[in-house]
C-alpha cells in the first residue's frame, strides 16, 4: 500500500484512496499499449464489406456466342470479371478484424495506462460525482470545475441515474470497471473513479 490516488476535491469529506504498487505503480509499456489500443480499435471495424467472385454472380452458364466467325473476342461467360455485370476479380467478402491478445498481455496493458493516469495527475477519486437524480444539470453541476476537454467516470454498476444524466453531455463517457476500455482510458484528459470501481479493478487486475 505505497500509493494513494488524490481526491477530487468537491467538499470537505474527500479522501485519497490507497491502492496496491501491483496495479497502479507500473512502468508504461508503451508497445504493449499500443498494440492494446489496436486491437481494440480493430475489434470495433464492421468488416461487412461484400462483392461477389465469377462463381457467385447470377447467369453466364451458356457461351454468349460460337468461339469463331462473330469478329468479336472470344468469350466463354457473362460471369467474367472483364464483363460490366461480372464479378469482382479480388472480391471482398465479410471478416473479423478482431486480433488475438491473452489475458495477462490484457491486464499488464491496463496496470500499465493506469500507473500512467496516476502519474500524470489525471486519475483521481470521488464518491460525490454519482447523480442522485437522472437530470443532466446536475451531474453538468459536478463537473463543472474540471477543466478536462474530455471525461471518463468509472463507476462499479451504471445505474439509470448516471445512464441518463451523462447521455447528452457530449465530453463525458462513463463505463464499468468491469468492462475497462484502453481506448477511452488514454484518450480522457481526466479520469474519476468511485471507490467501489477502484475495489473491483484492483481485484481483477490481481
Amino acid at each position: 500500500m505505497g500509493l494513494q490516488i488524490p481526491a477530487l476535491n468537491q467538499n470537505s469529506s474527500a479522501s485519497n484512496y490507497d491502492v496496491t504498487d501491483d496495479v497502479f505503480g507500473q512502468t508504461y509499456n508503451e508497445t504493449l499499449v499500443h498494440q492494446l489500443v489496436t486491437k481494440f480499435l480493430a475489434g470495433a471495424r464492421a468488416g461487412t464489406k461484400a462483392q461477389k467472385t465469377r462463381s457467385e454472380v447470377s447467369g453466364g452458364g451458356a457461351k454468349p456466342w460460337r468461339q469463331k466467325g462473330t469478329g468479336r473476342a472470344r468469350s466463354g461467360t457473362t460471369r467474367s470479371p472483364i464483363w460490366r455485370t461480372g464479378g469482382v476479380t479480388f472480391a471482398a467478402s465479410p471478416r473479423s478484424y478482431d486480433q488475438k491478445l491473452n489475458k495477462k498481455m490484457f491486464k499488464v496493458g491496463i496496470k500499465s495506462i493506469l500507473s500512467e493516469l496516476l502519474r500524470q495527475e489525471r486519475l483521481v477519486v470521488s464518491n460525490d460525482v454519482m447523480p442522485t437524480s437522472n437530470k443532466t444539470k446536475e451531474l453538468v453541476a459536478k463537473l463543472k470545475d474540471i477543466t478536462a476537454k474530455r471525461i471518463l467516470i468509472i463507476v462499479k454498476t451504471v445505474d439509470e441515474n448516471i445512464a441518463l444524466a451523462s447521455r447528452n453531455i457530449p465530453y463525458l463517457e462513463v463505463i464499468e470497471a468491469a468492462n475497462l476500455n484502453p481506448v477511452l482510458l488514454v484518450g480522457a484528459d481526466k479520469v474519476i473513479a468511485t471507490t467501489d470501481a477502484l475495489s473491483v479493478i484492483e481485484e481483477r487486475l490481481k
